[in-house]
């Protein structure tokens, strides 16, 4: 029973904390912070004149009730703001990673509270946040980095994990709120009527077609677990995940743009970009995290010889 109690707990801990290339973290950090510039500038600009709402207003979500954020003025949301800017871009350029990033994760959640303290809550933001949160463990890293690191690999699998999360939990919301009606009612055929594009319209005529998308929306949600699959299920539902967005964005013009940005922990970063087949093949002995095996050479994903440990793929490795 202990055998078994000891191999079952690692195996758990294998798959959270299985080394990533450092390389990958390095280059997911430049996406998430310099997302954060386009959200607060472009996105979300409005946030900032909550600022100017008297605070009688201001109902601040579970977690600001419970620490102490002061209630928004003009001057703190100025503050919060520019330093929010000022951490993001220097952390998209990898500056003082776990201070500066640390930094933004608290800058951008006061940001997030002084956004959806007075009505609405945005669920695209969960995964964003995590990101947020885990990143800053990481030590430092550039693009080229081939050094496989655990706390890489736990970083990543929070942020994939959280991601499914928020699928899953969107989905029960609309079973709970809204029952089978969800499914069954006109639930899109209202989102087209009132915000559809072009591309939307010639749908009002064929309302069991959005019908059949409502279901294929909970399932898929439900289902959403499948992400983390290694292999061509897991890069199957993220092409699923990719093409949902595409053509939300497309039909309703609704794009839940942190949460996309967010996709982006289930591919092998580090394998993108000019030059990055040739650094592949070149073997690292740093690029070994302690206890591994031996570097071998073994065919990627993308049918080229890869240098890296015999152990198991890395998370989101598609």
């Amino acid at each position: 029973m202990k055998a078994r109690r000891g191999t079952s707990l690692q195996r758990i801990s294998s798959w959270w904390f299985l080394p990533i290339p450092l390389g990958r973290v390095a280059r997911l950090r430049t996406i998430i912070y310099a997302f954060i510039l386009v959200d607060v500038l472009v996105l979300r600009p409005w946030v900032a004149d909550n600022g100017s709402v008297p605070g009688d207003f201001y109902h601040p979500l579970f977690i600001g009730r419970v620490l102490p954020f002061p209630t928004p003025t003009p001057t703190i949301v100025g503050v919060v703001k520019f330093g929010l800017l000022i951490c993001a871009l220097a952390g998209a350029f990898r500056r003082s990673p776990r201070l500066l990033g640390f930094l933004t994760f608290v800058l951008y959640l006061e940001w997030m509270l002084i956004a959806f303290s007075y009505g609405k809550v945005d669920h695209d933001r969960v995964a964003f946040l995590v990101a947020l949160a885990v990143l800053p463990t990481v030590p430092r890293a550039v693009a080229r980095d081939r050094s496989l690191s655990e706390a890489a690999g736990w970083a990543v699998r929070c942020i994939q994990v959280a991601v499914v999360v928020t699928y899953f939990l969107a989905a029960m919301a609309k079973l709970r709120f809204g029952g089978v009606d969800w499914v069954n009612g006109a639930t899109l055929m209202r989102a087209v009527l009132r915000r559809g594009t072009f591309l939307a319209d010639p749908l009002r005529e064929q309302p069991f077609l959005l019908q059949i998308g409502q279901y294929l929306i909970v399932l898929f949600e439900l289902s959403s677990v499948l992400l983390l699959r290694r292999g061509r299920i897991g890069r199957i539902y993220l092409l699923f995940a990719v093409v949902f967005h595409a053509v939300t964005f497309a039909a309703l013009g609704i794009l839940f743009w942190p949460h996309v940005i967010c996709l982006s922990a289930f591919v092998a970063l580090e394998e993108l970009g000019i030059g990055g087949r040739k650094k592949h093949l070149v073997s690292n002995e740093r690029a070994q995290p302690k206890g591994s095996h031996k570097p071998v050479l073994a065919p990627s994903t993308h049918g080229r010889l890869t240098v890296g440990s015999s152990g198991p793929a890395s998370p989101g490795a598609r």
